[in-house]
C-alpha cells in the first residue's frame, strides 16, 4: 500500500549545484514540464488516506528543483490539504537550499505543520565548493528558522569524497544544532560506495541523531523502497522514485493511488534499484 509520496512541483532551480543528480546530461532529456494538476493528485491521496484509515501518509514537496521558486503554488496546495494536516494523517515536509526562505515563508509552513529541511553540506569549504558558494547565506536561513521556531531545523548533507576526508570536522559541524541529519550518499562522479557511505553513517550515529533504516532509500542509509510504498510524482507521471526519472514512467499522474503497481522483479534491497538497471 502506498503511504509515501514526493511531488516535485517544478524543474527550476536558481542553483547549479556540481553533483546534481537531476540536472545532468543524462536525465535533462527527461526533465521536460509536462502537464501535471497537483490539485488532482492531492485529491488522490485524500482519498486513498480515507479509504484505508492511513493514520499517516508522508508527503514531500520535493523533487527536480527548487520549491521556493513557486512558493504561491506550494502554498495553495499546503492549503488544500491543510485539515489533513492540522489533524495529523498527512505529514507533510519540504527541503530548501535556503537561498530563497523568508520570515513570512517559515512561518507560514509553521501554522501549517509542514516540515522545512535545509540542504547544506557541512563545512564550508565542502559546502561551497559543490553548491555554488552559499554557506553563509544558508547559515543565514537556518539562524532565521531558529527565530521563528525556537529550534533548528532538519538538514540534509550529501556526503562527497571530501566529506570522507574531513569526518570529524563534519559531524563537529552538525553536532551543536541537536537536529535531526539527513546524510545522502553522492552518486555518479565523485561520488562515494555504499561500503564507504555505510561507515561514514556508523561513525555520524555516535554523535548525531541520523535518519536511517526501513525501506526509505540507500541514498538515505536504508533499504531500498522502490515499488513498495512510495512513488514520485514529475512531468506528469509517477516514478518509483527521483532517481528513476529516466526508466520508465510506472503511471500517468492521475491514475489513482489503487491503480499505481509497478510489480517489480525480486532484487536486493540493500542495493538501489536504478543502479542495478545500470549494471
Amino acid at each position: 500500500m502506498i503511504t509515501r509520496a514526493c511531488i516535485s512541483i517544478n524543474n527550476s532551480c536558481n542553483l547549479n549545484c556540481a553533483y546534481c543528480h537531476f540536472h545532468t546530461p543524462g536525465k535533462a532529456e527527461f526533465l521536460a514540464d509536462g502537464y501535471m494538476d497537483i490539485y488532482k493528485i492531492l485529491d488522490n491521496i485524500k482519498s486513498h488516506i480515507d479509504k484505508y484509515s492511513i493514520k499517516v501518509f508522508k508527503l514531500g514537496f520535493v523533487g527536480n528543483g527548487e520549491p521556493l521558486l513557486d512558493y504561491e503554488a506550494l502554498k495553495g496546495y499546503i492549503e488544500h490539504i491543510s485539515d489533513y494536516l492540522s489533524d495529523g494523517r498527512i505529514a507533510a515536509y519540504t527541503i530548501t537550499n535556503g537561498t530563497l526562505i523568508t520570515e513570512e515563508m517559515l512561518g507560514f509552513f509553521k501554522v501549517h505543520k509542514v516540515n522545512v529541511g535545509f540542504s547544506i553540506d557541512g563545512i564550508p569549504e565542502i559546502h561551497n565548493k559543490w553548491r555554488c558558494g552559499t554557506h553563509n547565506k544558508v547559515m543565514n536561513a537556518i539562524e532565521l528558522y531558529h527565530s521563528v521556531n525556537s529550534c533548528y531545523p532538519s538538514m540534509n548533507c550529501t556526503v562527497c569524497k571530501d566529506t570522507l576526508d574531513r569526518v570529524d570536522d563534519t559531524i563537529a559541524f552538525f553536532e551543536p544544532f541537536g537536529s535531526r541529519i539527513t546524510f545522502s550518499r553522492m552518486i555518479g562522479n565523485g561520488g562515494v560506495s555504499l561500503n564507504e557511505f555505510h561507515n561514514f553513517i556508523s561513525k555520524a550515529q555516535e554523535k548525531l541523531n541520523v535518519r536511517t533504516g526501513g525501506y526509505d532509500c540507500t541514498m538515505y542509509g536504508g533499504m531500498c523502497g522502490a515499488g513498495i510504498n512510495n512513488i514520485f510524482y514529475a512531468n506528469g507521471n509517477v516514478y518509483l522514485c527521483g532517481n528513476c526519472v529516466d526508466l520508465p514512467v510506472i503511471a500517468n499522474s492521475a491514475v489513482l493511488l489503487d491503480n499505481i503497481d509497478p510489480d517489480l522483479p525480486l532484487f536486493d534491497r540493500k542495493q538501489c534499484y536504478r543502479e542495478i538497471q545500470q549494471l
